[in-house]
Parts: structure tokens; sequence; C-alpha cells
């Protein structure tokens, strides 16, 4: 099974139907009204008290509450009242408690990013997503790469660079014409961002467990940022991803729709 994420990993395995829900909405007008009626029907517990998180919006905001309780472990069902919505299952009232009994469950692992600025600062964050660098100014980023500690590009001459989750390998990644990876693969997406040099080179599957390092080359007068999820640190000289996997998160997903499943069906979408 994937390192980055175990769909039904014996996590969420309820014995009766859970009750003490808590519901969270993002400010679009549907996802409010949505809110307010299943709070008049279920009740509203805070996210600590409660067995099961009901996220209401789209994909970013279920990444933003997914980040809310990556401590916690509360598991998170999301219904889709925005945009986008790959990690959110279709919009039902009724019999609630019931339908979130017979869900599957997705463990997602973050990746951790270690970033070093230019002034000698060092910044941590989180990523279920990606974590990705790019460029600050017109000119190209120049980029070393280093996988368990062996250069493997000594200049990518680039817009920026990427490490994805297999979870987030259909989102930015998959933008850049990086990979869809499978939550059984073992693996991690290594994509570049507009390559100039060079030009031929598409990127990389590594394996969950590697060390990725990217060394900024010219940073004074080729100024990189880099991002983990909501997280965006500037002037970076180097940055470490590695998965973390002493945290993990449960996503809920409605009978035949678990998150392997759309990825797969993800890969055949035209």
């Amino acid at each position: 099974m994937s390192q980055a994420a175990k769909p039904d990993a014996g996590l969420w395995r309820p014995v009766v139907a859970p009750t003490r829900l808590a519901f969270v909405g993002a400010r679009n007008e549907l996802s409010q009204q949505s809110l307010r009626r299943f709070v008049s029907r279920y009740g509203n517990l805070p996210i600590t008290e409660a067995e099961v998180v009901v996220c209401l919006g789209g994909d970013g905001f279920m990444l933003e509450t997914l980040h809310a309780v990556l401590l916690s472990q509360t598991p998170v069902y999301g219904i889709n009242c925005g945009s986008v919505g790959f990690l959110m299952n279709p919009l039902i009232e009724d019999d609630l408690p019931q339908h979130l009994m017979r869900t599957q469950a997705a463990v997602l692992h973050p990746l951790r990013m270690h970033a070093v600025t230019q002034a000698g600062l060092v910044e941590e964050a989180l990523a279920l997503n990606d974590v990705f660098l790019f460029r600050q100014t017109r000119q190209a980023a120049k980029i070393q790469v280093m996988v368990d500690g062996r250069i493997r590009l000594p200049e990518l001459v680039c817009d920026g660079i990427l490490v994805s989750t297999p979870a987030g390998s259909t989102a930015y990644n998959l933008s850049a014409h990086g990979p869809i990876v499978p939550l059984s693969a073992d693996l991690l997406p290594l994509t570049p961002i507009s390559a100039f040099r060079p030009r031929r080179w598409r990127g990389a599957l590594l394996p969950s467990s590697a060390d990725v390092e990217f060394k900024i080359l010219e940073g004074d007068k080729r100024p990189v940022a880099a991002v983990a999820d909501f997280t965006e640190v500037r002037d970076v000289v180097s940055v470490a991803v590695s998965e973390d996997r002493s945290i993990g998160t449960t996503v809920l997903f409605d009978p035949d729709q678990s998150l392997s499943e759309r990825i797969i069906v993800e890969q055949f979408t035209v």
C-alpha cells in the first residue's frame, strides 16, 4: 500500500452511526445555506468533541479543514458545495449518520517542508497536496536537485519544481504535466514547472521514503520562493522535503467512490 495514503486503513470502523458531528462551511452562499440546514437538523459540536467533521465547500476549503484537524486525526467527510470537488462527495441531507457509517476511509500522510532563507531563518510546514518552488522574478530559477543525499540534477533551469503526494498528484502536479500516481504505487512525483534546461527532462517518480533537497543557485540574482499548501516562504536558499509518517488525517468517501477509485478514473478523463 502507498506510504502516502492508505485506503481503508482500519482507523474508521464505527460500531454505531456517528451522531457527534461538527459542521464547517466555506464562505460561498451554497455552503452557508447548506451549513444552516445541516446544523438545524443534526446540531453542531466543536471540532475537538466531534466523531466526524463534515466539510461543506470545495477542494480548497477541504484542504484547509484537513490541516485544521491534522493533529487530532478526526475523520473528515466532504460535501461538494464549491467549484472543484475531487475530494468531496455529493450533497445529501437525509440520514447522514447512517450514511457516514457506510463510508470508506483514506489516511493521508503529509509532506514536511524544511526551508532555509537567505536571512538564515528556518521555516517548516506540512503539505497534503504538494511542495513547490517557483521563481520570484522575470528570470528563470536555477535549482540543484538532490535525492537521498546524491546530486541527481546539478542545475535545473526552470520556472519551478514540485514534489507531490499521490493524493495531490491530480492537482498542480497534473497541471504541470506530471503523472497521476495511484495510492498503491509507493511513489512521489517530482515534476519540473516549465523546464528550460535540461529541456527534455520531464521529472521523476521517487519512492515515498525518499529525502529530496533543492539548493538554489544564484539566489541573489534569481530569487526563489517555496510553498507547502498554504505556507509560502520567500527567498529560500535550500528546501528539504520528505514524507512525515508520524502524522495522518482520515478522509471519508461514499461507497464505491474511494480516493483510489477517483484517481484511477481521473487517468481516463479526456
